[in-house]
């Protein structure tokens, strides 16, 4: 967990429910991520200008690395041999590699560069520009899938999208990309193999987040101005319900059986459950339903589940 006013992160076991180590970084950190194999995490300082390294066996930092102004994300590849960082502060992305812990590449992008995705073969990074409605897609050196003759990381394109795109959610299959556009109330369609935008589809008011099934045939959007969240399906493409939340939903998770989606509310400071199922009777049309409200306290803004199990109601 980043903790911005103490510039540190705490280490918390999640069976214990304690805090079992808190680590000192840089200036107002803002982001962490840890890789795949549970044993680096890399933490964006914002207000240093680096990434600092954390070896979570030892619990120490490993390594600071200068990369551009302002950096908002650090993303792990899966692969966990690159780390990709956006650079709010000067419109720029810097690639780490984690073997060398140093900068091998500063690519220049779009403007105001926040959210990151990674393609689930390590082979491109795609980051969100809120400033001028646009995605920049990059050609990753360390890919799994990457083309024999590429010597270096690169700006593949730049692509036009909605205005405001603030998130970016890869399907599981890593085919297709998609971007909430905040402020056209859209998401936008990106397929990854060859960096067309394809569909854009009307979401809902201000979308914030998104999620995909593992099979890749349902997405879950929460809109923040609107108080909803739009379930679509993908292989119809077309939205297929909506469903009303608390205040201000921004980030939400699935279950690990997909049954049940947890969404943040970050005005009212609580976690809607939705759980999934089928329609019992000839009048239920909706395969989804509000199952529960959790108060968590406020401005709650990230979630992920490790384990998830509702009770019974008793019987009456």
């Amino acid at each position: 967990m980043v903790n911005a006013g103490s510039d540190n992160v705490s280490v918390i076991d999640a069976e214990m429910n304690t805090v079992v180590a808190t680590i000192g970084v840089h200036a107002r950190p803002y982001f962490i991520d840890v890789a795949q194999d549970g044993k680096h995490a890399y933490v964006a300082n914002s207000g240093s200008s680096n990434v600092s390294v954390i070896d979570l066996e030892k619990r120490i930092v490993i390594g600071n690395v200068r990369v551009g102004a302002s950096p908002g994300l650090a993303r792990v590849s899966p692969d966990g041999s690159t780390v990709v960082v956006s650079n709010r502060g000067d419109n720029t992305v810097s690639v780490i590699d984690t073997k060398f812990l140093r900068v091998r590449a500063t690519l220049p992008v779009c403007q105001q560069p926040e959210d990151i995705a990674i393609l689930p073969d390590s082979s491109k990074a795609f980051v969100a520009c809120s400033g001028s409605s646009q995605v920049a897609s990059i050609a990753l050196l360390s890919g799994t899938q990457q083309n024999a003759n590429q010597k270096s990381d690169r700006l593949m394109a730049l692509l036009d999208v909605g205005r405001t795109p603030v998130s970016l959610t890869v399907k599981p299959d890593g085919g297709e990309l998609v971007v909430c556009n905040f402020d056209s109330d859209s998401i936008s369609m990106i397929e990854t193999g060859n960096d067309e935008v394809g569909n854009s589809l009307e979401i809902g008011q201000h979308p914030a987040r998104g999620v995909v099934t593992l099979d890749s045939s349902r997405l879950y959007v929460t809109n923040f101005g609107s108080n909803s969240v739009a379930i679509y399906d993908i292989d119809m493409g077309r939205r297929i319900d909506t469903l009303t939340v608390g205040s201000r939903p921004d980030g939400l998770a699935l279950s690990p059986d997909e049954n049940y989606l947890l969404v943040l509310d970050t005005q009212s400071g609580d976690v809607t459950v939705i759980q999934k199922r089928r329609p019992r009777r000839t009048l239920e049309t909706s395969e989804y339903s509000l199952l529960t409200l959790i108060p968590v306290g406020m401005q709650p803004n990230a979630i992920v589940v490790k384990a998830f199990m509702a009770s019974k109601p008793a019987k009456r």
